[in-house]
């Protein structure tokens, strides 16, 4: 086993695992740090959280026949009104070029219209169409009913508890990455 002198690093100290001819029961060491510890069990514990109800939400959206990326911009269309396209990007978290070409297939569908700005003859506006706002108020409840069927192992205080913490994670997330300057630009929390 290996010893280390203390450190004054913030750094979460390892904890060596005893070498043996049998193969190690975990492939990673174990943290020492049980805040450390804890905040990976959390972060494991949201991915796959997300995968589970991103998947329900992947699945319902495909059985109305749209990607998940078309839903997005429809979506906010439906719950926004009209909005200048690089405000469709910036909701919908899509590149510019993707949310052209999102744009794009959506006209050609005939679920979506691009209308002129009247203040800047550059700019464009996404807005519904009478179908697209058909449809959206066709699938959008039971997309709605099938997101809170997904939720549904909380009860509805445990989900406003949740979302309050989640949101304050996220904020605090957000906050950190900001501050590095690796991170890209535009992060931000729900």
């Amino acid at each position: 086993m290996t010893t280390r002198r203390k450190s004054t690093s913030t750094r979460p100290r390892l904890v060596e695992q005893p070498t043996s001819l049998e193969p190690p029961a975990a492939s990673a060491p174990a943290y020492s740090d049980p805040a450390t510890a804890t905040a990976l069990k959390l972060w494991l514990t949201l991915v796959k959280a997300h995968q589970a109800a991103a998947e329900l939400s992947r699945i319902d959206i495909a059985g109305h026949g749209l990607s998940e990326a078309e839903f997005s911009i429809l979506e906010v269309l439906y719950h926004k009104g009209p909005l200048l396209l690089g405000d469709v990007q910036r909701k919908v978290l899509v590149s510019s070029g993707g949310t052209t070409f999102l744009v794009d297939k959506l006209v050609k569908r005939g679920l979506v219209e691009r209308q002129s700005c009247p203040n800047d003859r550059r700019a464009r506006y996404g807005a519904l169409t009478r179908e697209g706002t058909a449809l959206m108020r066709r699938i959008f409840p039971l997309h709605a009913v099938a997101m809170s069927e997904a939720m549904s192992a909380l009860s509805g205080s445990e989900q406003k508890v949740v979302t309050g913490l989640l949101k304050r994670l996220g904020l605090g997330a957000a906050a950190k990455a900001a501050a590095n300057p690796a991170c890209r630009e535009g992060i931000g929390a729900a």
